[in-house]
């Protein structure tokens, strides 16, 4: 059922179907001449699906961002391989090269943007009075209080010289995005924080995002001092809902979450499962969220029988106080094992980030079942709850044999969660 899921949220297959689409073709033959940029965790297929069905068009840049290496690509492709989640000098380059390609565009030109997850981080351009290391080390505390994506971007847009519909801004000619979306809902302003669209935000927003999170003491005097000025009216704001650099700039999500748990439930009926999605998405603190996912997994199953599926996704956070190893879907699916087993004497239950990349591991999640508290009994490697206390969940699922790894996939439509029952 994962593979299937990753299958049907594959980036290049997703782009490659949206560019025969009669909409977004229309607008391609229209351009004198294209750039086609690529930025983000799937930045690679995308690209490479882009300049297959691009082969007849006018195409004169190929520049692609991502925090994996260029394999593959066609031989006049640029490549960047960047940082992720916390920008580096690497992503500065990357974002002078997109900025140097859409300001260079003339009137009658069309930039294509290929966004996908990760691009916030991949490719950054501090704005006036904001250097690099100030950029890092905002968004390392952000990481750290357990900031979700939406809290995150808010800020990043507010120092930055590319997001919030500043790269669209910054381009002569028209612009259109096509996004494979990691964010809840599928919005276009949070995704890689926005870049080609408007931004509702502001810099009040972000100023309370560092309160609501540590505390402006907690973050660089530079980006307290930018965001405060820009609360006080001396620094212009992020191009807002009807500015008129963005009357050109045209955007799509050609996938998103919904994409991957089409996938799953495909695969699980085939296989004879009857299957329940849990609409609402699963966010918040990982530990909180997998009960909150038990609790309505239990509601749904109620007075059926036989194999049953339950689907769910969206994306969690983690606040890290401890020192282990994980991610935030080995913590949602540790918080499962203590009980998942109620739900059906054969049960068992994932979470899996389907960008192959949970945290700062090489897992994508992990799996717990029936099982899993007998099996860590009998190895004398404690409870779970002690692994999730130190945010050691990594170590927890390597030593039962239960990580799944399945390395990095080429897309991030967020995060995905099942649970398989036998109820007699």
């Amino acid at each position: 059922m994962v593979r299937a899921a990753l299958a049907a949220a594959d980036a290049g297959r997703l782009v490659s179907h949206a560019l025969t689409t009669p909409e977004i073709h229309r607008i391609l033959e229209l351009a004198s001449a294209i750039d086609i940029v690529a930025v983000g965790k799937a930045a690679r297929a995308m690209l490479i699906a882009a300049s297959g069905a691009a082969a007849n068009l006018p195409v004169r840049h190929l520049l692609g961002v991502s925090p994996q290496p260029g394999i593959g690509l066609p031989p006049t492709a640029q490549w960047y391989s960047s940082a992720h989640p916390v920008p580096d000098t690497r992503s500065l380059l990357a974002g002078r090269a997109v900025l140097d390609i859409a300001s260079a565009g003339q009137v009658e030109d069309l930039l294509v943007l290929l966004l996908s997850g990760g691009a916030s981080a991949v490719m950054a351009l501090p704005a006036d009075g904001i250097s690099l290391e100030d950029k890092r080390r905002a968004s390392e505390r952000l990481l750290k209080e357990g900031a979700e994506v939406h809290a995150l971007n808010t800020v990043r847009k507010h120092l930055s010289a590319i997001k919030g519909g500043q790269l669209a801004a910054a381009a002569r000619g028209a612009v259109l995005t096509l996004a494979v979306s990691d964010v809840v809902g599928d919005d276009l302003s949070a995704i890689g924080s926005g870049p080609t669209v408007s931004d509702s935000t502001t810099f009040g927003d972000a100023l309370a995002i560092l309160d609501q999170h540590g505390g402006r003491d907690q973050y660089p005097d530079a980006v307290v001092a930018r965001l405060t000025g820009g609360v006080a009216g001396r620094i212009a704001e992020t191009p807002k809902p009807g500015d008129s650099r963005l009357v050109r700039s045209t955007s799509f999500v050609i996938g998103g979450s919904r994409t991957a748990v089409d996938g799953a439930r495909a695969a699980a009926e085939g296989l004879g499962y009857t299957v329940h999605l849990i609409d609402a998405p699963l966010v918040g603190e990982a530990r909180e969220a997998a009960r909150t996912l038990l609790d309505s997994a239990s509601r749904a199953l109620h007075g059926h029988a036989g194999p049953q599926c339950i689907l769910a996704a969206g994306e969690t956070t983690v606040r890290v106080s401890g020192s282990g190893k994980g991610g935030r879907n080995q913590e949602c699916a540790l918080a499962m094992a203590e009980g998942v087993g109620g739900l059906a004497p054969v049960a068992v239950a994932t979470s899996v980030g389907t960008d192959g990349v949970d945290g700062p591991t090489d897992a994508a999640g992990g799996i717990v079942d029936s099982t899993t508290l007998a099996r860590a009994k009998a190895l004398g490697i404690g409870s779970p709850m002690t692994y999730l206390d130190d945010n050691n969940s990594y170590a927890f699922f390597e030593a039962l044999g239960d990580l799944i790894r399945t390395g990095p996939t080429d897309t991030n439509v967020g995060d995905l969660q099942i649970i398989l029952v036998d109820i007699p």
